[in-house]
């Protein structure tokens, strides 16, 4: 176990260097501690928007078209990915451009976004209309509740349901809850999104596949891994409580590179927070954290937490496990805590009516 220590994950310096490029961002911007999205955004449109315009390029040599193909995954999958990802996250919940500017908020979900495998206005929709309101209990369609969160075969379950049926579901309950603007954005993305790997395909179908199809296949899929370990650990006797349904990892570079999204407690507690200010969040409720008996990593993320599950490593999550107000008194009553929280919980059977 691990007692809490000073924090390391990134806040807003206001003392911070701004260059005369950085000047002139700031002008379209709403809150200038968003900058470094705008950094990303020039970094990724510099360097992917060209390289899947190669892809498409009819007679590019064999050799070629693989060398881009590899380079182009690389930067998609395992440089850029993260930081993107957690980017149209921060700017679902915050908007990034100014309203005299704001047709430029399109282009994170509409340009850029299916380069990596979000198709237009899915993961808004889900993430704020359902995913948020809905905070993992049953009426959320991707609820980790139901299964037993230390099984691969339980996590298998889990990704096929929504590989096959995440976004039908999704219809169906934006439908049911009469969100028909989300409905509408979700549909008109999707839509979108396959015109145009269906028109494309008859220019170059290895791009399809390369640029817009199989990027949606790890990314839906990692999505569903990220879900799964931030929701893993929940208090059966409180399901809907934030503090015991999610889980927060400090202290570590994951932080740094993907803009403090460990701090998943307190971004259920409060969507609209700016990434900077989680870790004074955290250390301003920690007696909160504490009653509460939330579940607090140092030094490790979501990856390490989904990792450790699967192969049911609990030594490593209690060896990682911060020990908030002394409560525990070995790591034997940590795991022990720990495997109470991972859980399988029944689904309440309907009420049986009684004809009179």
């Amino acid at each position: 176990m691990k007692y809490l220590v000073a924090l390391t994950d990134p806040v807003y310096d206001p003392t911070a260097r701004v260059s005369r490029l950085d000047s002139f961002l700031l002008q379209f911007i709403q809150d200038k501690r968003d900058l470094p999205f705008v950094h990303l955004i020039l970094e990724i449109s510099a360097t992917l928007l060209p390289l899947a315009g190669l892809l498409f390029v009819p007679g590019l040599p064999g050799a070629w078209w693989w060398g881009i193909f590899a380079v182009y995954m690389f930067l998609t999958t395992f440089y850029f990915k993260g930081p993107f990802g957690l980017m149209l996250h921060c700017t679902s919940h915050r908007i990034l451009f100014k309203k005299k500017y704001g047709r430029l908020n399109s282009y994170i979900p509409w340009v850029i976004g299916p380069l990596f495998g979000q198709t237009p206005e899915t993961y808004f929709t889900h993430h704020m209309g359902m995913h948020h309101p809905e905070n993992n209990l049953p009426d959320d369609e991707s609820s980790t509740m139901f299964y037993q969160r230390d099984s691969i075969a339980s996590f298998g379950r889990y990704l096929a349901d929504f590989f096959l049926l995440g976004i039908p579901k999704l219809v169906r309950y934006l439908g049911r809850t009469n969100k028909v603007t989300f409905r509408h954005r979700l549909l008109r993305g999707e839509v979108a999104y396959l015109v145009t790997c269906l028109a494309l395909a008859f220019v170059n179908l290895p791009a399809v596949l390369a640029v817009l199809v199989l990027p949606v296949l790890v990314t839906r899929a990692i999505m569903m891994l990220g879900n799964w370990s931030q929701h893993a650990f929940i208090d059966a006797n409180d399901p809907g409580n934030c503090y015991t349904n999610s889980v927060t990892c400090i202290n570590t570079k994951y932080n740094h590179k993907c803009w403090n999204d460990g701090y998943h407690i307190s971004h259920h507690l409060k969507p609209a927070m700016h990434w900077t200010e989680h870790p004074a969040h955290f250390q301003k409720n920690l007696d909160q954290y504490t009653q509460q008996q939330a579940v607090v990593f140092d030094g490790i993320h979501f990856l390490h937490i989904f990792a450790f599950l699967m192969t049911r490593r609990y030594d490593l999550l209690a060896k990682n496990f911060v020990n908030l107000g002394g409560q525990y008194g070995s790591d034997a009553e940590i795991i022990a805590f720990l495997k109470s929280r991972t859980s399988r919980i029944a689904r309440l059977a309907p009420p049986v009516s009684v004809a009179a």
